[in-house]
């Protein structure tokens, strides 16, 4: 409801709303009921769209005790994320 509200306000169509989400119309509508199926990135967006990315903070906070200067190693066997080894390259 609150995501319908910020389109209101501004005054944009569903049509509108959903050509700046890049998802159709439909999707838009199950977002703003709340319909269980549509994704937590499309909702991202549209917070963002409108303004309201922090209060995903509000929705899923970070647990009290999460360090967050705190680095995360990788294992040196294992290779970063996305980088595609020599082995593989042939196919």
């Amino acid at each position: 409801m609150r995501l319908r509200a910020h389109r209101v306000h501004r005054g944009w169509t569903i049509a509108e709303a959903a050509e700046r989400l890049l998802c159709s119309p439909t999707t838009l509508r199950s977002l703003e009921s709340g319909g269980p199926g549509t994704s937590i990135g499309l909702l991202a967006h549209a917070l963002w769209l409108f303004g309201e990315i922090d209060s995903l903070d509000a929705l899923a906070p970070a647990p009290a005790g999460l360090a967050a200067g705190r680095r995360v190693r990788r294992s040196a066997a294992r290779p970063a994320a996305g980088v595609i080894a020599e082995d593989e390259r042939e196919f």
